[in-house]
């Protein structure tokens, strides 16, 4: 009699253990599909705005380049001063590059570590 009682909860037990794992691989894999498509979203987003903006300061510095190219009578000039305020920000950019992990990690870090 004691043996069925405990045989009975031992198969309870393995229910529930099997149930238990059941659920966890099921959230892991909603969690790992919600940081998936948070990352694909962000990265179709930068892709977009990104192109847009590159192609609109590309248009931007030619004329730029042309403007400055005529107010000193010499276009090649003009290519030269616009590609040195690039050369600058490039060489800015590059010092304080280590200052753009810190936000990234904050932003993506709010989406993997959110409670449900």
């Amino acid at each position: 009699m004691a043996f069925e009682g405990l045989r009975q909860n031992i198969s309870e037990l393995d229910e529930n253990v099997s149930s238990y794992v059941e659920h966890s691989i099921e959230y892991a894999r909603l969690k790992s599909f919600k940081i998936s498509m948070v990352l694909v979203t962000y990265l179709a987003k930068v892709i977009l705005v990104g192109t847009i903006a590159v192609l609109a300061l590309l248009f931007l510095s030619m004329a730029a380049s042309f403007a400055i190219g005529n107010a000193m009578d010499n276009t090649i000039y003009g290519f030269a001063i616009v590609g040195l305020v690039y050369l600058i920000l490039g060489i800015i950019g590059y010092r304080f590059r280590d200052k753009l992990n810190k936000p990234l990690l904050k932003m993506f870090s709010e989406y993997f570590f959110d409670e449900p």
